[in-house]
């Protein structure tokens, strides 16, 4: 009789587990994530720490800023590669424009994109523990311009953890 019930209960108790995974809700990507990675703009970036600025030619002609979180700026200052996961860099750009005050002086004009890397070796192991996101007006961009991201980081800086930005001293 027991053997019937611990039977009767496990059967019983499967079948409730099925049922709960069946039902359960799925996750949906946060609003406004990239496609592929599902990157996000992270909150409070602007007030994050400054590791460098770039300035990239024509065609794209844009100033560049790239900000981290604690954990990359550690990172960078510490010397370690591979970035530790939590690491998130965020890159500003600009287009170029010359000043109205200062002629010799070229200063950021309109805001072009936000793009983003997030260190996460579990979440992103295809791509070498490295998620993407490129945002412009604060919507994330076609999937067309995410394929390029991995490729571009791969085919340049595989030697620096995927990463272009070095720390400005």
């Amino acid at each position: 009789m027991k053997l019937a019930l611990l039977g009767a209960f496990a059967v019983s108790s499967l079948a409730v587990g099925i049922a709960a995974s069946q039902s359960a809700p799925t996750v949906a990507p946060p609003e406004n994530a990239s496609p592929i990675y599902g990157v996000t703009i992270p909150e409070g970036y602007r007030d994050w720490r400054f590791i460098a600025p770039a300035q990239e030619a024509p065609p794209l002609d844009e100033l560049r800023a790239v900000l981290g979180n604690d954990i990359a700026v550690d990172a960078y200052k510490k010397g370690i590669l591979p970035f530790p996961d939590g690491s998130i860099l965020v890159k500003l750009a600009y287009k170029r424009k010359q000043s109205t005050e200062f002629a010799p002086a070229t200063v950021p004009g309109t805001p072009t994109t936000v793009q983003v890397m997030v260190k996460d070796s579990k979440k992103y192991p295809d791509s070498h523990g490295w998620g993407f996101g490129r945002f412009v007006n604060g919507k994330p961009v076609d999937i067309a311009q995410h394929e390029t991201c991995l490729s571009c980081h791969v085919g340049n800086v595989k030697d620096h953890d995927y990463v272009f930005t070095r720390y400005a001293p």
